[in-house]
């Protein structure tokens, strides 16, 4: 089992190369790469060259510390024909610097539009043909989380999904922010998850539903939900924990807060000290 830190709450202050130190100062022995201005931004093609890429590999090693895996979000899934051609074309590049960095998984989110499922999945099934080459010629593994405001919001469906592309390399990532937007029920969707369940984003956050978050106009297609510290929010973590126990879970677990940058050296920290008492208690 692999502990990391994504430690988006020091992108705007640090460069990619200065994270491997700064993830280490916080006691973690990995590190999960997210969509960053000078590395892999938010659906845009990376900006970072060959010699960027050896730089990094050289600064985590120096640092001691693995990159558990690289995360991009491009619209691989449209909604326009332009935008779906030109993340694939990110996703070539962004696979390749995975290799190069010596990294073996790369996670990422459905994307597309929930108001138009049927034609978004399409673009993502035509994505996927496009790439399962690359990923399969490189020996690169694929891990999938349904976000909110993608076509697959639901836990269960995106489980569905990940069963139905039909490749051993393709696993199911569980994201505790989002329990309340997957349904709720984080124990029923490990479990039917059982093995396709090969990493979790680790973060709090309040169940939005209900009477809670008012947004107006009343009926808007907002999803509201937070990447808070563990303990903030309404998350059940020991029934998340249990039921990564109970189907044999051994993959990658990484903190995930965002915001609070004026406290994130301590919550780092504190993530990094909840999730070991966690997987003591309830991995072994």
């Amino acid at each position: 089992m692999k502990l990391a830190l994504d430690p988006q709450m020091y992108y705007s202050t640090h460069s990619v190369w200065e994270l491997p130190d700064v993830v280490a100062r916080a006691g973690y022995s990995f590190m999960e790469l997210s969509p960053k201005a000078d590395f892999i931004p938010f659906f845009s093609y990376p900006r970072v060259d060959d010699a960027g890429v050896a730089r990094l590999r050289k600064r985590a090693a120096d640092a001691g510390v693995g990159i558990a895996s690289v995360l991009p979000v491009l619209r691989w899934s449209g909604p326009g024909e332009d935008e779906r051609q030109a993340a694939v074309r990110a996703w070539r590049r962004a696979i390749q610097i995975t290799v190069d960095l010596g990294v073996e998984v790369m996670n990422s989110e459905f994307n597309g539009r929930p108001e138009a499922p049927e034609s978004a999945e399409a673009q993502f099934l035509r994505s996927l043909e496009e790439l399962l080459p690359v990923f399969e010629r490189e020996g690169v593994k694929l891990v999938l989380e349904p976000h909110p405001d993608d076509f697959i919001e639901d836990g269960r469906a995106a489980v569905e999904m990940v069963r139905g592309l039909n490749r051993e390399w393709i696993s199911f990532l569980y994201c505790t922010p989002h329990t309340f937007h997957q349904g709720g029920d984080a124990a029923g969707i490990i479990a039917a998850a059982g093995e396709k369940v090969s990493y979790v984003h680790l973060a709090d956050s309040w169940d939005h539903r209900g009477l809670k978050y008012i947004v107006n106009p009343p009926g808007s297609s907002v999803r509201v939900h937070q990447h808070a510290e563990m303990g903030r929010g309404e998350v059940d973590f020991d029934a998340v924990f249990a039921a990564l126990g109970s189907v044999g879970f051994d993959g990658v677990v990484s903190s995930c807060v965002f915001g609070w940058e004026e406290d994130r050296d301590g919550i780092s920290v504190r993530q990094r000290e909840k999730a070991e008492a966690l997987i003591r208690t309830h991995l072994g």
